[in-house]
């Protein structure tokens, strides 16, 4: 074949059916009243506006209104159809946001272009805000293209180093996301570097001390097991060289990690090195909130919305929640 001629061996093109099926189940729901904070940048407006467009939200737009309608401006969007509450700055957006959901107006909550630690430290103040007695934790729901269905990953965002008090409520949050997105009794792998107790490797000890739990009804709804390497927590082929007999090793739909430094690393291989996208959701407050990324893709903002706007409605935190 000369330069000149077509290629007939391109790979085809990416395709997104686990969170076109997210997405497409979305559809099938009421838009959730949604306190989005600080739209005040092109992207974080338009992937509130996306997701309002698709029905999957109702966004109330919160955050100074001059800078909004600016962004709005250089989006090419039209703000009229939507709520808008002026708030001066970023750190007033959020208390506000974190009021609406108090009073009921909001039962779900949206990152505009704010850090996410404002908005958490808001999310997580003892007396006026979203505490509930879970640990707050993060969940990446990746669309793997090499994995045949979607690959929970936690908690890679928010616990630097959880303790085994706060990995379990990592985990029932997890479980409770995966049975809520329609995956009745999940498969929960406990990663570590090894598969055995190693008294020198502590997230090994974990790792056998939370399935145990698990065993206790300490946590429910999933099967656990670990520890888990990463090869033989996702393929077959390696549990079955290693002999690991299992109903989670090579099937696993959710992978528990270490610590935060393991998780970002294991989600950002996966998306550069494995072209697959990675959606996000907050639990354990007391409504879902959604962190959305500059670099995310449309697609990617869209399954994060209606991940999140699918938990708010099968856990039934749609209803008006009292301050």
């Amino acid at each position: 074949m000369t330069d000149s001629q077509p290629r007939t061996d391109a790979p085809p093109a990416r395709r997104h059916e686990k969170y076109e099926r997210l997405v497409a189940a979305c559809r099938e729901v009421s838009p959730v009243p949604t306190a989005v904070v600080h739209p005040c940048d092109a992207t974080s407006l338009s992937g509130a506006i996306d997701a309002a467009k698709s029905g999957f939200i109702a966004p109330i737009l919160i955050g100074p209104s001059q800078r909004i309608h600016a962004a709005a401006e250089e989006a090419g969007v039209d703000l009229a159809p939507y709520e808008m509450v002026d708030a001066p700055h970023s750190h007033a957006a959020a208390a506000m946001a974190v009021e609406l959901v108090r009073q009921g107006r909001a039962q779900l909550l949206m990152k505009g272009s704010l850090h996410t630690d404002e908005l958490l430290h808001e999310v997580a103040k003892r007396d006026t805000g979203l505490r509930t007695e879970r640990r707050i934790s993060h969940v990446f729901i990746m669309d793997v293209p090499t994995y045949p269905k979607p690959l929970f990953i936690t908690d890679a965002a928010v616990n630097i180093a959880p303790t085994l008090e706060e990995k379990r409520d990592i985990i029932q949050n997890a479980i409770d996301l995966a049975q809520a997105l329609g995956i009745e009794r999940p498969k929960v792998a406990i990663l570590s570097a090894v598969e055995t107790i190693n008294p020198k490797i502590p997230s090994t000890v974990e790792a056998g001390a939370l399935c145990k739990m698990a065993d206790r009804g300490q946590i429910t709804g999933g099967v656990l097991d670990g520890p888990l390497a990463l090869d033989n927590a996702i393929s077959p082929e390696a549990a079955r060289i290693k002999r690991i007999a299992s109903p989670v090793a090579g099937q696993a739909d959710i992978l528990v990690v270490p610590d935060l430094e393991a998780g970002n690393m294991l989600a950002k291989n996966l998306t550069f090195l494995a072209n697959a996208d990675a959606a996000g959701v907050v639990l354990g407050a007391r409504v879902p909130i959604v962190l959305t990324s500059r670099a995310d893709s449309v697609m990617t903002r869209m399954a994060s919305c209606a991940v999140a706007a699918l938990y708010a409605h099968r856990l039934r935190l749609a209803q008006p929640v009292k301050g």
